[in-house]
């Protein structure tokens, strides 16, 4: 009989925290670590009681020097020892249970997985709300995004949620810059333009548990505005360079 591989074994469980001591003592138990071919956390400088926590548990702690979202999935992908990376923010948003499902997608043979908000049998947090502004505005960005970038894969309904799952060489040929929220957009939209293997399942988001989002929403909207026009123009020079090789051989 052909012994079961838990998709987990070879895969590095990213923890992205920031005073989300809370949410740890919340979901801790939930995690499941004991599965993981690793766990690390990436800290941008917690003072609430969660670096004690993480050391506690004996989890190793990486710092950044710079800070910023986008900054700790860089840092998280150069220390990791495996290749399949799942980057999880616990602060009660993110299912734990999912986690083992971002594994089988990526185990599967998907490049990026994603846990998507927005399908059918999703649950945003503010599906319970009249006006919805958070999910309006990401549901706009996505549209756009599908249909400047998305030639080749089915329709990605939620691009920017990070809580997702990537092979670490292909998202280092993404060569990502931002280092902050928009990371999950750009490193969407490039997957998209280089043809990437997308997958996505349906997530339950639950409510923030303690501390505070650090996505300020109009900060951030204009972080994915700028990467948005900045992949626009990085594509239209990139068709301006290929028709000039072109003409010229």
């Amino acid at each position: 009989m052909t012994a079961t591989v838990d998709p987990l074994a070879d895969t590095t469980l990213v923890l992205l925290t920031l005073n989300e001591v809370e949410g740890l003592r919340d979901c801790f138990d939930a995690i499941p670590m004991d599965r993981c071919g690793e766990v690390l956390a990436v800290d941008g400088g917690s003072t609430d009681g969660t670096r004690e926590l993480l050391a506690g548990r004996d989890v190793p702690i990486l710092d950044q020097d710079v800070p910023g979202r986008g900054e700790a999935f860089r840092v998280a992908a150069r220390s990791a020892k495996f290749d399949k990376l799942i980057y999880y923010s616990p602060d009660g948003n993110e299912d734990p249970g999912d986690i083992v499902r971002l594994a089988e997608r990526l185990a599967g043979g998907a490049d990026l997985v994603i846990a998507s908000r927005f399908l059918p049998e999703s649950r945003n947090e503010e599906d319970d709300h009249l006006l919805r502004p958070r999910a309006w505005v990401n549901q706009t960005y996505t549209a756009v995004a599908n249909l400047l970038f998305n030639r080749e894969g089915p329709w990605v309904s939620d691009c920017i949620n990070g809580f997702r799952a990537i092979r670490k060489p292909l998202m280092d040929r993404l060569e990502l810059t931002e280092e902050k929220f928009p990371i999950e957009y750009q490193m969407t939209i490039r997957s998209m333009k280089a043809g990437y293997r997308i997958e996505e399942f349906a997530t339950y988001e639950g409510d923030r548990v303690g501390g505070e989002s650090k996505a300020k929403s109009l900060s951030v909207g204009a972080g994915h505005l700028k990467i948005l026009g900045h992949e626009v123009l990085r594509a239209a020079a990139r068709r301006a360079l290929r028709r000039g090789q072109q003409d010229g051989a």
